[in-house]
């Protein structure tokens, strides 16, 4: 299965399929078998990196639309 990653309008990024998530040192997060998760994208989260729905709370506004990023710049 795939992973979609889907960035909601005022709210969290969407991971759904098959993934981990891991911290700054490589460990999993247990995720007790989810295949759809939500990642906190305002900040104001009290269980980060997950979302709790604090931007709902707090009023956060961010849309993003899809959009063709630029080739990558070349290594030194």
């Amino acid at each position: 299965m795939s992973t979609k990653v889907t960035v909601l309008n005022n709210g969290p990024l969407r991971i759904e399929g098959d993934f981990s998530v891991c911290d700054a040192t490589a460990k999993e997060f247990g995720l007790a078998g989810r295949t759809v998760i939500s990642l906190c994208r305002c900040g104001l989260s009290e269980n980060k990196p997950f979302c709790d729905g604090s931007h709902a709370r707090q009023g956060f506004q961010s849309a993003c639309e899809a959009r063709d990023l630029p080739p990558p710049k070349p290594r030194v």
